[in-house]
């Protein structure tokens, strides 16, 4: 019974765990905008996340919470995470194309901006070259 529990809420964790992830990488290239060095991390969450749906890589929290709940006596997840959580439920299915260009948009818009403040903060070199 306690061991049921114990991996309950590990699947419990992973799941939040994998929002967090998902909510990073949509949203996480904005942090570059305060923290230039921020992008970094960003590049490989969103690198990771492409990797995961265009090679079909197989996620590591989707394995996790897949196994804990198996242990906990649940039925696992039938389904990938986003296919489970979200297309159908957050959103109807045949909008997924959509909120793929929709979170394309977002994070293309948070490297640019990001992109552009760097710009702003770096200063402008003169030219001292002998003429």
């Amino acid at each position: 019974m306690r061991e049921a529990m114990g991996y309950q809420v590990l699947g419990e964790v992973a799941m939040v765990v994998h929002f967090a992830f998902l909510g990073y990488a949509i949203l996480g290239g904005f942090l570059a905008w305060r923290w230039p060095w921020a992008i970094w991390p960003h590049l490989a969450a969103v690198g990771w996340g492409l990797a995961t749906v265009l090679v079909t890589l197989p996620c590591p929290l989707t394995d996790v919470e897949d196994w804990a709940r198996r242990r906990a006596g649940q039925a696992g997840l039938p389904r990938g995470f986003v296919d489970q959580y979200l297309e159908g439920v957050a959103y109807p299915e045949s909008y997924t194309a959509m909120f793929v260009w929709i979170i394309a948009a977002i994070v293309a818009a948070a490297w640019f901006g990001a992109y552009r403040r760097w710009r702003a903060r770096k200063p402008i070199r003169q030219d001292r070259s002998p003429r």
